[in-house]
């Protein structure tokens, strides 16, 4: 149910791009339309988000009615205050469901119970406050969690108090509220233990690797089983290459259609978009992280669950065993060498050969006929993140699948509160959050470019949320707050200051199922 709502707050972003890989990932031209904002009612992931958060909300109401009428708690031995926990996670997750219809669409039909009459959209201002009683009823009715206990999927207080917190921290750009402090005041809370115990992980594979259930940082998760596939929790085959089973020594289900990865960060010759001339103060993530920081290592399967590196980028070739490498399967196919992924878009394949007649001596005469833009890539181009979806070797073919998906963590709660207390003026307190969570991915806690008061602004928030948060489903929320999403340019995006495109269209099936919904402004 996940899938439209991560692709339209990942893709069109400064994070994450479609591109066009010769015959590949065209489709109508949907992609790259996604990534210039150029958003039509027609879109399938419009549809599926907007579907996805309905039936969610219909699903939710459902199972607190079944709850409810059918089973009977103490006749089956549960204990005193289980049947309320479960009623009011049922509770949260419809107010959950709802908090994505709001980021995505502004106002929805609000709805109590399963079935009833149809109903238009309420405004803006009534669907948040719909959301915010749903969360506040709920909160003290639902379990605190202790510091070891295992992670379930099931909705904690702090899981709760974290989406009230989204909420508010959004709220100047959903009512035009600023509602900072309030946000500020919960996440204080949180990390003073008043919603449970939880700690910031030491590493980076506590927090997405194939134990993770036992993690303290985790406030809410979805869980996974060993042996099945994480596609439609990570999006693995949208951004595995073809052939990379190959890299994992043929490891069942896991090849892809080599698709997604992070915008590039490098123009074709080397110069980082960062500096001059292009002086981009987003995106590129890749590039902006920090060559020392450990989590930029290529992506690693030792043994015993263990792994290093977050991204799938270079020579791809196994450092256990070379005969582990993935091939070509396009430009590429044929060569017998390895595929070697590059943090940039451009053609490469067609320098010094002849394609179609035609014959390209150099890199320049390749841009001139394909630019790096959306529309041109090749299969070897772009970074691709394995952040929330390590795979084992087929060596130790049981943990596949076995990492959880992490929803809601504690750095979140870090990051919110650093924000709001920039956005109050105390930037030295700001600063002190943020290198908290930083000083994990460094060796020794050795930070070599720290968060200060004389260098944090808007484009230093914007870029540690993105380092610490990139492939997680928020980009454009965080971008929005701040007013970027349409105002700043990065690769191959033209700012168009349409603030109109901070909201979805209602897609044309969604309009002819039910007339009483009004299509947001801007659109047709």
């Amino acid at each position: 149910m996940d899938e439209g709502r991560w692709a339209l707050q990942e893709l069109g972003t400064d994070e994450y791009a479609l591109p066009t890989r010769g015959s590949d990932w065209f489709d109508q031209a949907q992609y790259q339309q996604v990534h210039h904002h150029e958003y039509k009612e027609s879109m399938s992931w419009v549809n599926g988000a907007w579907t996805n958060y309905g039936m969610g909300v219909a699903l939710a109401w459902d199972a607190l009615e079944d709850l409810e009428k059918y089973v009977d708690f103490d006749a089956l031995g549960f204990a005193q205050g289980a049947k309320e926990s479960m009623l009011f996670q049922q509770q949260t997750l419809v107010a959950s469901f709802y908090l994505d219809g709001l980021d995505l669409f502004g106002g929805c039909p609000l709805y109590s119970e399963v079935g009833g009459e149809v109903k238009g959209r309420s405004t803006d201002v009534e669907t948040f406050n719909f959301i915010e009683k749903l969360l506040k009823e709920a909160m003290p009715n639902l379990p605190i969690r202790k510091a070891g206990d295992f992670h379930t999927g099931s909705i904690s207080r702090a899981a709760c108090a974290a989406l009230l917190i989204r909420l508010y921290f959004n709220a100047e750009a959903y009512i035009r509220k600023p509602m900072y402090a309030e946000a500020a005041a919960i996440c204080q809370d949180i990390i003073n233990g008043v919603y449970g115990t939880y700690t910031l992980a030491k590493t980076y594979q506590e927090i997405f690797g194939f134990t993770n259930e036992r993690c303290d940082e985790m406030i809410w998760s979805v869980p996974s089983q060993n042996a099945q596939t994480q596609s439609g929790g990570t999006y693995w085959t949208w951004t595995a290459h073809y052939n990379f089973r190959q890299y994992l020594g043929n490891l069942t289900s896991s090849g892809g259609n080599n698709g997604i990865g992070l915008v590039p960060g490098l123009d074709p010759y080397g110069v980082k978009y960062s500096g001059p001339p292009y002086n981009y103060k987003i995106g590129g993530v890749y590039s902006r992280m920090h060559d020392s920081d450990l989590r930029k290592k290529k992506y690693v399967y030792t043994s015993n669950g263990n792994y290093e590196g977050m991204f799938w980028v270079g020579q791809m070739i196994h450092p256990s065993n070379p005969d582990w490498k993935i091939l070509g399967g396009r430009e590429y196919a044929g060569t017998g060498q390895p595929i070697e992924f590059v943090d940039q878009v451009a053609q490469f394949y067609r320098i010094g050969k002849t394609v179609n007649g035609v014959f390209y001596p150099d890199l320049a005469s390749v841009l001139a006929a394909f630019p790096s833009d959306i529309r041109y890539a090749e299969e070897s181009n772009l970074v691709r993140s394995t952040k929330r979806s390590p795979r084992p070797t087929s060596t130790d073919q049981t943990r596949l699948g076995n990492p959880d998906i992490p929803f809601i963590r504690l750095a979140e709660i870090y990051y919110t509160l650093a924000e709001c207390k920039m956005r109050t003026g105390d930037l030295n307190g700001a600063a002190e959050l943020i290198n908290t969570v930083r000083k994990r991915y460094f060796t020794g806690g050795n930070d070599p470019d720290p968060v200060s008061a004389s260098n944090l602004d808007k484009y230093r928030m914007l870029n540690e949320w993105s380092l610490e948060f990139f492939e997680e489903g928020r980009r454009r929320t965080d971008l929005i707050r701040w007013d970027a999403y349409v105002t700043e340019p990065w690769w191959d995006h033209v700012p168009s200051n349409s603030r109109h495109l901070h909201r979805f269209p209602l897609h044309t099936q969604t309009m002819g199922a039910n007339t009483k919904l009004e299509q947001n402004p801007g659109y047709k």
